[in-house]
């Protein structure tokens, strides 16, 4: 079921999309975080935000 709430969809981009991934665990981590939460190595990225249609 898509979300047809302008606001509604921007949460849950946000919500999906906006964090960093370790690069050493491969854990989630806050936006703001500089070391990782799991681990505690300071290898982190920034998710992918390509959004791709379903096929």
């Amino acid at each position: 079921m898509p979300i047809t709430d302008p606001i509604l969809k921007q949460i849950a981009q946000k919500r999906r999309l906006h964090f960093k991934i370790c690069r050493d665990c491969g854990s989630k981590n806050p936006i703001k975080a500089t070391k990782c939460r799991r681990c505690r190595g300071k290898d982190l990225r920034l998710k992918k935000r390509e959004v791709q249609a379903k096929k």
